[in-house]
């Protein structure tokens, strides 16, 4: 049986993440690692947590010795927006945390599931169904850490022989966990406004086009990456993967279908416009399809419905 350890695990994929994999491996057999925010108490009493700082290599090395991990998913990260603020400490986390989980899975034979992102790319990449292997000269320093973390994650597997392994996610959209300063984390709050207000006052245009992804469709790639056949595995740390090409308005107009009366305002924040507008609008994924079986199962329709019926009982 695997064992597993999740940094990261009370961000927004980390505290679904943890969720889903011990129900495939049993809870004593995922580990789940925060670093200041507490998990809520059932996700803390449903198996191990601890609070570690991954930016500290020892801290990292003594839960995968204690517990002896196999397979590391590294989620602990500051995200797009968030790292705009305090470059610094994104670096830090971002590059600082990965070398270290690298290492020691290097030292304890591990293998490493480490997402990226659509933020790898910049204004210069082909922008609708940007190809598997283009050109990344990102904008952002988070993009920066993106496309660094790739390499040094295709470094340690062909150095090394460390099993790495990757997806790069587009924006992702979750009922369950609260966003964490990421530039799409309008595509989650527009469903809690809708809901709660029936109106929602977005800070990118609302013709922005960006892929997103519902959060069973982003756990099951997490999952299925890291079980696919190695041998077939041939861009291996980096896939394209996508569900669907979104905008604000495009998401307003299925909402409606379900409160007609849903208003979508806009009052554009210029840091995060811009980040967006360095961004693809689409992703061409056929990679991740040819290579290990990628399909999404969420369009935006499915998406939308499920996401209200479930803010709806919350609320």
């Amino acid at each position: 049986m695997k064992r597993v350890l999740v940094t990261g695990a009370v961000g927004q994929i980390g505290s679904e993440l943890v969720v889903y994999l011990r129900g495939i491996l049993g809870n004593d057999n995922v580990v789940a690692a925060g670093h200041t925010k507490p998990p809520d108490p059932s996700f803390r009493e449903s198996g191990p947590f601890h609070f570690i700082e991954c930016t500290r290599i020892e801290s990292v090395a003594d839960l995968v010795k204690r517990y002896r991990i196999d397979t590391i998913y590294h989620l602990a990260a500051v995200l797009s927006a968030s790292a705009e603020k305090d470059p610094q400490r994104a670096w830090q986390v971002n590059m600082g945390g990965l070398y270290n989980v690298l290492e020691v899975a290097r030292e304890h034979q591990c293998a490493v599931f480490t997402p990226s992102s659509i933020a790898t790319f910049g204004p210069g990449t082909p922008l609708d169904k940007t190809p598997q292997v283009t050109i990344q000269r990102p904008s952002t320093l988070y993009g920066v850490t993106k496309v660094s973390g790739e390499l040094l994650c295709d470094y340690y597997f062909k150095r090394y022989g460390v099993d790495t392994r990757g997806v790069r996610y587009p924006g992702l959209v979750s009922y369950k966990t609260p966003p964490g300063g990421g530039t799409t984390d309008y595509a989650v709050e527009i469903y809690v406004e809708a809901v709660r207000r029936g109106r929602y006052t977005c800070y990118l245009r609302a013709d922005t086009r960006l892929d997103m992804m519902y959060m069973p469709d982003a756990l099951r790639a997490a999952v299925e990456i890291m079980a696919a056949d190695p041998r077939r595995l041939k861009h291996r740390n980096a896939f394209n993967i996508t569900a669907m090409t979104v905008s604000p308005e495009s998401i307003a107009a299925v909402i409606r279908r379900f409160i007609p009366e849903f208003c979508l305002d806009v009052d554009v924040d210029p840091l995060r416009q811009g980040i967006a507008d360095s961004w693809p609008n689409s992703l061409d994924d056929r990679a991740a399809r040819e290579e290990w079986g990628w399909a999404p199962r969420y369009d935006l329709a499915a998406m939308t419905h499920d996401m209200l019926v479930n803010i709806s009982k919350r609320s």
